[in-house]
């Protein structure tokens, strides 16, 4: 059975991917299905024979061979949508003709041979044969076939068709054939990996073959085509994932407390030094053999171990990559699960002298639990994945952790920002701050960029000062945080706009009337100089400056020098300001979160040497905010906001994706919109000028956005009049014109919620009828 969660998401998965036009209908599937039969089912390659039959099947030029369609066919006539099969050479089909020479080519990458046209045409025949002869197998598997059918189907295949069965092409031929007793994933890695993730145990051996039951079943519980399962399944799982264990030991001490804090993963051997600058592949495994040799391991029958490890040592400095799960392990004992971030491998003995090497990680999961097989307790860094029960216990504390199961949190250390390790959006700013120390959240209008800064920032200014989120705080602590009106706190915002300039922000002359009445002029220090300077009398703790609307600003004049004293390497170097003469520097726990509107202005416009020193982070319309939320008893917001942005970007052209409506238009208090008469206010007075402003007065484009309804072409406006709760039903038919399907959904969130409210009634019901006599409910 699949885990109620898990269906949850597989269901919210196929609603986007629908609702986007990413899913191919059923009548598209059949005809797909169908063409390809017309052109390469078994009635057709019967009847062909000689070089016929092998330019049908294996000439790769030709875009009427088999072959071709199976790899790179994308149109209307096959779209990319039935499992790739690309990589690796055209060997692996057996037979190819060499572009270069012309020739006939077959074996191997180490031994490849050419053969004459006779040779050639054997090989497409035997294929061909090998290929009908599966057609057959794959015609008498019983319609409700079981565990059993499909164990058979596999020795079958293994023995009169091994040559094309067994290969990714053999597969993919079968599969579009019969979609309603095989899986469209061709290797069994894929199978494994995504049977995994449902939390399915694959069958053992996994073979292709075998390994279909499990998807077909899940199919025909869900309702939909094959199809449909796998391409739900690819975006929810994505490709099959890299895990590492590295281990915790280190002599008889133990790492974990440092990893967990610091948010790294870290090995010992300190006497290698830096290993940034080593080679790849063997020579750079070499290199750090010869070192372990010198420094650790002498003699000859330690020899083999410093071999092994300078291969695990070189995997934790270069094979690592950025989404790559890594469980932090003492013996069989997890300790924490994390994710690969895309900051670099860093030596850092002054963090930790005993672990110097280290990678920065997101922690997922925190807490002790015990891998169900023993596997790579001898090594230090290795990679995890023979055993499914390993696998799948991992799978489960992943689920648990995204479904907001209670997990350990990390005991106030030394974390470069604090003792706080963020989630989500905070966690993304929080690794890039720790990188570079600045970072700029961007995206169209609406999108939560002010809010998620401040709430970012104020958390982390809270853990470095107190070890905690902004929200646990008591007020006198929170007023360190925002300042209580006299005195600035260690959070400071500033908006920049057209007349923001250098003086505002670092320093400048001021007028000032002076006693005697005179003009006169004074100087000032900016927000940011005062900023640096408070932080450089309280180095133990870490400022914030939030920079909002900062695209709005001339901002090569506004930062001036600033701009080389925010590179990491260049904080603490003090340089003379032009204007006082004064020295300056930036100091190294001052951070900057600046946000940018994407409809005011590109990303690729600003300026290159200001992209160079920030970190980005894009905050695009985020419907699963919405989701279940109805206004009108017709309208689902998530659905109707999502088919508007479809619209926006269909109509509006260049720089569209910019300028679609960000989620919190519609939220009020971090909650969707809860009646009608406030979504009109947003619809009125937010969302349809901003439309208007886009399209500049240009009403047929207008018009394709928010619907005829709405838009009066011929006479150049918006039919105001219906943007009031007064013509709630006028202005509901309006809105749904363009996407009238849409009703339909509303309508089933709306009766799975009075079902569900329904059923709370009962349940408090039933309750009310267990209580025994006397007692108290």
């Amino acid at each position: 059975m699949l885990d109620t969660r898990i269906r949850t998401e597989l269901e919210h998965t196929q609603t986007r991917l629908l609702e986007s036009g990413q899913l191919p209908t059923q009548e598209t599937l059949q005809q797909c299905y169908g063409r390809f039969r017309e052109r390469f089912g078994p009635e057709v390659l019967v009847g062909l024979g000689g070089e016929e039959l092998l330019n049908r099947m294996h000439l790769h030029g030709s875009h009427d061979s088999l072959v071709y369609w199976l790899e790179f066919k994308d149109d209307e006539e096959l779209p990319a949508a039935f499992g790739s099969i690309s990589g690796g050479s055209a060997l692996k089909f057996g037979v190819f003709k060499s572009q270069e020479t012309g020739a006939w080519t077959t074996g191997s990458s180490r031994d490849m041979r050419a053969i004459d046209t006779a040779q050639a045409v054997a090989i497409a025949t035997k294929h061909r044969d090998q290929l009908l002869a599966g057609v057959r197998i794959l015609e008498a598997l019983p319609a409700a076939a079981g565990a059993a059918d499909y164990d058979k189907l596999q020795r079958r295949m293994d023995t009169e068709a091994p040559d094309v069965s067994r290969l990714a092409w053999g597969h993919k031929y079968f599969s579009l054939l019969f979609p309603e007793r095989l899986d469209d994933y061709h290797s069994e890695e894929y199978q494994r990996h995504h049977l995994i993730r449902l939390l399915q145990m694959p069958p053992q051996p996994p073979q292709r073959y075998r390994m279909a039951l499990p998807f077909l079943e899940l199919a025909r519980e869900l309702g939909w085509p094959m199809n449909h399962l796998t391409s739900v399944l690819n975006r929810r799982n994505g490709p099959p994932r890299t895990i590492w264990r590295i281990g915790t030991r280190v002599d008889e001490s133990d790492a974990w407390p440092f990893m967990r804090d610091y948010a790294v993963i870290a090995i010992g051997w300190p006497k290698l030094g830096d290993l940034s600058g080593l080679e790849t592949g063997r020579a750079g495994r070499e290199a750090v053999r010869q070192k372990l040799l010198t420094d650790y391991y002498s003699g000859g029958a330690q020899a083999g171990v410093a071999t092994r490890k300078a291969g695990e040592i070189r995997h934790f400095v270069q094979a690592i990559s950025a989404g790559d799960l890594v469980l932090v392990c003492d013996g069989q004992t997890v300790r924490g699960v994390g994710r690969a971030t895309d900051d670099p491998y860093r030596f850092d003995p002054a963090a930790h002298s005993d672990v110097p090497h280290q990678r920065p990680v997101e922690w997922i999961s925190l807490g002790d639990w015990t891998l169900p097989v023993a596997e790579g307790l001898r090594t230090t860094v290795c990679k995890l994945g023979k055993y499914d029960d390993n696998l799948l216990a991992l799978e489960r504390r992943l689920l648990d952790a995204r479904n907001g199961a209670p997990r350990a949190q990390p005991t106030p250390g030394r974390s470069p920002l604090g003792q706080v390790r963020l989630d989500g959006i905070g966690g993304q700013v929080q690794s890039i701050l720790e990188r570079k120390g600045q970072v700029i959240l961007y995206g169209p209008p609406g999108t939560g960029k002010t809010y998620h800064a401040r709430n970012v920032a104020r958390d982390l200014a809270a853990a470095s000062a107190f070890g905690d989120h902004f929200d646990a705080l008591q007020p006198e602590q929170r007023a360190q945080i925002d300042g209580d009106g006299a005195v600035p706190g260690l959070l400071r915002i500033c908006t920049f706009h057209p007349a923001y300039g250098y003086e505002d922000f670092l320093e400048g002359y001021r007028p000032v009337k002076g006693a005697d009445g005179q003009l006169a002029f004074e100087r000032r220090d900016g927000i940011f100089k005062q900023l640096c300077a408070d932080a450089a009398s309280a180095p133990n703790r870490r400022f914030y400056l939030l920079i909002d609307e900062i695209n709005r600003g001339d901002i090569p004049r506004i930062f001036g020098e600033l701009l080389t004293l925010l590179e990491k390497d260049k904080r603490g170097q003090r340089v003379h300001l032009p204007l006082t003469g004064d020295g300056f520097s930036v100091p190294p726990n001052v951070f900057v979160i600046a946000t940018m509107n994407t409809a005011d202005r590109s990303i690729a416009l600003l300026d290159t040497a200001l992209r160079r020193r920030f970190g980005f982070i894009e905050l695009m319309p985020d419907m699963a905010l919405l989701a279940g939320a109805v206004v009108g008893d017709s309208i689902p917001l998530d659905s109707w906001l999502a088919a508007l942005n479809q619209r926006i970007l269909a109509h509006v052209g260049r720089d569209a994706r910019n300028l679609q409506i960000g989620h919190a238009y519609l939220l009020s208090q971090g909650k969707p919109v809860g009646s009608f008469d406030a979504f009109v206010r947003v619809l009125a007075e937010e969302i349809v000028p901003l439309l208007e402003e886009y399209c500049y007065e240009d009403y047929e484009v207008l018009s394709g956005i928010l619907g005829t309804g709405l838009v009066d072409v011929s006479h150049q406006r918006v039919r105001r009049e219906l943007l009031t709760s007064d013509a709630r039903d006028a202005l509901i038919s309006a809105l749904l014109a363009p996407t009238p399907e849409l009703t339909t959904r509303a309508e089933v969130a709306q009766s799975e919620a009075v079902a569900a409210e329904d059923d709370e009634v009962n349940d408090r019901e039933g309750d009310a009828e267990d209580v025994p006599d006397g007692a108290t409910s």
